[in-house]
């Protein structure tokens, strides 16, 4: 089920609905009741997938007409901005996704950097055995090769390094491969040629201790993307933090930081000298302490300018919460910059704004940032 941010969603559902309430009351944030019995869609957008399998998909707002093709392109299109996220290696031309669900994207998307890595080749590493052997070789086990050899003095219980590539990084691989196996129903072929290239690598078992295991050399960088993908789906680490077990996967991600990564990225690539999360200064101070640090989005240094980003949708000026103009109101002051800008994404055909705080030199700009386009006039 595709549903856009702020949608609802009705009882009709029966059974994923029960599921999706239960996982509502305790993520009230994701999903929340509506007076009449609904459940709504708050302001993450990604997946939640229940025990029962059912899929729900969630994506932004982009546009009044609720557009589902270009939300989703929108969506993977702001994702490639995150940091520290798998996401950044996605190529448009070569992936080709506008059409599968959102979890088939991210399956397909972890399936290209599987292809790229088999292409670069597999690390093999010297891994430390241990069987009982017709010759001797390595390092003889004494209490083991006594136990199991009382009866066979022809044969050897050794441990000896042998350079395969059965080292934790391709188990992990491995492993990822078999979980989508059961996850996928775009990919199941690409999968299973996959995992025909992986066979003499085992499975994991422990997979939080095997994460613990990782030790990449220099000349293994290409394996990082594919590891965070791995990190993704078999330690179920969503982007966003919720509660719950009755959810067998999900992914999900707060807009409001997906906003603001994507205007910081769009400032940090067309701006010099622009400072991300500036920390500087406080806004109170009591006997040599201070108190409530003031931490804006995007500061321009050299026009000693700053910018805030919102993720909500403005249909009006009067929409505007007043928290957010106290909040400018405070950076103008503790910043002394002449201008600051309050910058909202561009739902509708809203026009731009700008405001005089009242009795001083300094001006609020109300601007919106063109997600399909990415671009913004100050």
């Amino acid at each position: 089920m595709i549903i856009i941010e702020y949608e609802e969603i009705t009882p009709s559902l029966g059974k994923a609905f029960k599921e999706l309430e239960e996982f509502a009351k305790q993520n009230p944030n994701i999903l929340s009741f509506t007076k009449n019995g609904n459940l709504k869609a708050q302001n993450y957008v990604g997946i939640i997938q229940t025990k029962s399998g059912f899929v729900l998909e969630i994506l932004p707002k982009i546009s009044e007409k609720n557009d589902i093709t270009k939300s989703k392109q929108i969506l993977i299109k702001m994702l490639k901005t995150l940091k520290n996220t798998p996401f950044k290696n996605y190529q448009k031309a070569n992936l080709k996704i506008d059409k599968l669900p959102l979890l088939e994207i991210f399956i397909k998307m972890f399936l290209y950097e599987v292809g790229n890595l088999i292409k670069k080749g597999i690390k093999s590493d010297y891994i430390s055995l241990e069987n009982n052997k017709s010759f001797l070789k390595g390092k003889l086990k004494i209490s083991k090769h006594i136990t199991k050899n009382i009866a066979h003095k022809e044969r050897f219980f050794i441990e000896y390094d042998e350079y395969i590539q059965n080292r934790i990084e391709n188990q992990i691989i491995k492993t990822t491969l078999l979980f989508l196996q059961k996850k996928s129903k775009k990919f199941q072929r690409q999968i299973r040629e996959y995992l025909f290239v992986f066979d003499e690598i085992d499975k994991i078992t422990d997979i939080k201790t095997a994460f613990n295991k990782i030790n990449l050399s220099r000349d293994m960088k290409y394996y990082d993307n594919i590891l965070l993908w791995s990190r993704v789906f078999l330690l179920n680490n969503s982007f966003s933090p919720y509660k719950g077990k009755n959810e067998v996967f999900a992914l999900l991600f707060d807009m409001n930081r997906l906003f603001e990564d994507y205007v910081a990225f769009y400032f940090k690539k067309y701006y010099k000298n622009v400072k991300l999360q500036h920390n500087k200064y406080y806004l109170l101070s009591q006997n040599n302490t201070n108190f409530f640090k003031l931490k804006p989005d995007i500061y321009l240094i050299d026009k000693n300018i700053i910018l805030d980003t919102k993720w909500k949708i403005i249909n009006d000026i009067k929409d505007i919460s007043q928290s957010d103009l106290y909040q400018m109101f405070a950076y103008a002051m503790r910043y002394n910059c002449d201008e600051v800008y309050l910058i909202y994404p561009k739902i509708n055909d809203i026009k731009t704004d700008s405001f005089d705080f009242i009795e001083m030199d300094k001006k609020l700009h109300i601007r919106f940032f063109d997600l399909q386009n990415f671009n913004i006039d100050l």
